[in-house]
């Protein structure tokens, strides 16, 4: 098998203008899923273009009065960015639950987005946390929330010649709380069997003023659940509003079958995870009222 080119742009559109060039070229940010999947013949690639040298693709920055991520970003920044970690330690806890810690010093979120796993840690915590992902190609940018991105197992919505940016957060709104929980068969470095994500906003009252439920590996894509969040506004988290959102987020499943389990139980797996993920980030909304 012929070696693929090797390119590290120092531009964005220097990048672009490669990936424009050749249409089965690949982006690399960390690598720590292209590379190994390169090596066993899953997928092949003409051209690989590296962004660690672009000004603006590694490290934490303010954006507005949220927090931009820039796409070459190694997980392990993410709790060290005590700004980030403080405004959203849900997104926190799914970046660190992404391999080993030496995978987590070169994988990133935005390749872990791109990578398009059904079972990504990092996605259903940024669809709950309400994150976007700039993105630039030929027609120049554009923003997308993270949860219209992937289109099916391994496929995204970017065109030829276009590439994840930056990951956008918004700030943490007053009162507002998060939390990402999977099950896994394992203790760690495994695939999530379930994921889900929370983020929420509770008044000094203890009253659910805004909710966003996301669940992963029990469909195609990552999914933000409207139904779930919607069920929980305007309640005090009781538990027919608990039993609402835990109906939604069933609703929503489409799993497989496999050997980390079943349809069913990963259907029902679904909602004791988010109810749980649910309790944690309503314990630190109320911290921050």
């Amino acid at each position: 098998m012929p070696q693929p080119g090797y390119h590290a742009p120092e531009t964005v559109q220097q990048a672009i203008a490669l990936l424009s060039k050749e249409p089965g070229a690949r982006v690399l940010a960390g690598g720590t899923d292209l590379i190994v999947q390169m090596r066993s013949g899953r997928i092949a690639s003409p051209l690989i273009v590296d962004l660690k040298r672009i000004s603006g693709m590694i490290g934490i920055r303010a954006s507005g009065d949220g927090f931009a991520i820039g796409a070459a970003t190694p997980c392990t920044a993410l709790k060290k960015d005590a700004a980030f970690a403080a405004a959203w330690p849900g997104v926190v806890e799914a970046a660190n639950l992404i391999g080993s810690v030496q995978v987590r010093n070169r994988a990133t979120m935005a390749g872990n987005l791109c990578n398009a796993s059904p079972a990504a840690d990092s996605v259903p915590a940024l669809i709950a946390a309400g994150a976007t992902c700039l993105i630039a190609g030929p027609s120049g940018e554009r923003e997308l929330p993270v949860e219209q991105l992937a289109t099916g197992p391994g496929r995204t919505g970017l065109a030829t010649g276009e590439f994840v940016v930056e990951l956008r957060l918004p700030a943490r709104p007053k009162g507002g709380g998060d939390a990402y929980l999977r099950l896994i068969p394992r203790t760690e470095m495994d695939i999530a069997v379930v994921g889900a994500g929370a983020a929420l906003v509770i008044d000094a009252a203890g009253t659910c003023t805004a909710a966003r439920i996301s669940i992963g590996a029990v469909a195609p894509t990552a999914l933000l659940v409207a139904d779930a969040g919607a069920a929980l506004v305007g309640s005090k988290f009781d538990d027919a509003a608990l039993g609402r959102m835990g109906e939604a987020v069933r609703a929503a499943c489409s799993p497989i079958d496999d050997k980390r389990g079943t349809i069913s139980y990963r259907t029902d797996m679904a909602a004791v995870i988010a109810r749980r993920a649910v309790a944690i980030a309503r314990q630190r909304a109320g911290e921050a009222n």
